[in-house]
């Protein structure tokens, strides 16, 4: 039976691939973002159901709400990034507010009210996934920070979701090719670093988090929750 799937950030990269790949597995697909144009692109070559949302937003979210199925099976929050590629250079102190601010915000407030928002609707047998990063681990500023934070967030969700049958996990890329993430701004001796630094020798693929993500929302995965899942080509190792 085909399931109703959420995947914040879909427009481009990593949440495109996630969008994509649950398509094509036959589940209705809801894809959103803040750009009308990615979305466009996706609903139109994919046969995904779109629309525009700023996750940070209380009032937008409950605007989408009225545009949503009653049930959700699969939420995905993806919606985020690292701010700091954006900052205009300033230093001063109500300017590193701002920006440390406008981090916690995209990363894990935006999951936050996100799931908030959609707790009811969240079926038996579902799964919310959030999309971390390694950056939780080795440190990266507030995106670091926002990003650790939503893993330690993850854990009273997990016990909270997990008593009606939803289980809540993270998955926590390493360095993604093919993203938007670095703003064109990754010199060609920073990816060298990054790929070396991996055990497989390569970077990772969209379609790498993707598929973890679908493993996670399957029927394989219902006694995994409460977990932060990396995926970094052994970059970061746990035990």
């Amino acid at each position: 039976m085909a399931r109703t799937i959420l995947v914040t950030g879909g427009g481009t990269g990593i949440g495109r691939a996630i969008a994509l790949h649950f398509a094509e597995a036959g589940d209705s697909v809801i894809a959103t973002g803040r750009r009308p144009g990615p979305l466009a692109e996706l609903a139109a070559g994919a046969g995904v159901r779109t629309a525009v949302c700023d996750h940070t937003d209380p009032a937008a979210l409950t605007r989408l709400l009225a545009d949503l199925p009653e049930r959700i099976d699969v939420l995905v929050n993806n919606a985020g990034g690292n701010i700091a590629f954006d900052a205009d250079g300033r230093t001063d102190l109500a300017s590193y507010a701002r920006d440390f601010r406008a981090n916690l915000d995209a990363n894990l407030v935006s999951a936050a009210l996100t799931t908030k928002a959609l707790e009811d609707r969240l079926g038996d047998g579902g799964a919310v996934v959030h999309i971390g990063s390694i950056a939780a681990e080795q440190g990266a500023g507030s995106y670091g920070a926002a990003k650790a934070g939503l893993a330690t967030w993850n854990i009273d969700l997990a016990q909270q979701l997990g008593r009606r049958g939803v289980t809540a996990n993270v998955v926590s890329p390493g360095y993604i090719a093919d993203t938007e993430f670095f703003r064109d701004k990754l010199t060609g001796e920073r990816r060298e670093q990054l790929v070396a630094a991996t055990a497989t020798g390569r970077a990772g693929a969209p379609a790498d988090i993707a598929g973890t993500v679908a493993f996670l929302a399957s029927p394989a995965a219902r006694h995994i929750t409460g977990q932060v899942l990396h995926v970094n080509g052994g970059a970061r190792a746990t035990r």
